[in-house]
């Protein structure tokens, strides 16, 4: 089945920087679009970033130019770099795998960016 697994997240004070991966299993990786989702308490889940299957990317803009969503094929593994952290960055952030039109998401990792 299709598992989602992310690491990465932690506290972090604000400017720095963080790293987080989503391993995933299950389907076929090479060709599914792969996301980056946060949630805040009493907010929707917004997007991030989104690479697709031929490695194109897009980002929300709130964080273009501070992050960078990248995939390792061999690996099965996407990854989001966040760089120049704000305290509005913290939230909860999940990997999402859009597998023939239906979303799956890892269990979330908290990132919290301290002022």
């Amino acid at each position: 089945q299709v598992q989602l697994v992310e690491s990465g997240g932690g506290l972090v004070q604000a400017g720095g920087s963080l790293r987080l991966s989503c391993a995933a299993s299950g389907f076929m990786f090479s060709m599914t679009p792969m996301g980056w989702y946060r949630r805040t308490p009493g907010k929707e889940r917004e997007l991030v970033a989104v690479v697709t299957g031929g490695g194109s990317t897009n980002y929300a803009d709130s964080v273009k130019g501070r992050f960078t969503i990248s995939r390792d094929y061999a690996k099965k593994t996407v990854y989001l770099q966040m760089n120049s952290l704000k305290p509005e960055d913290t939230a909860v952030y999940y990997c999402n795998a859009n597998y023939f039109r239906q979303d799956y998401w890892g269990q979330g990792t908290q990132v919290t960016v301290s002022s």
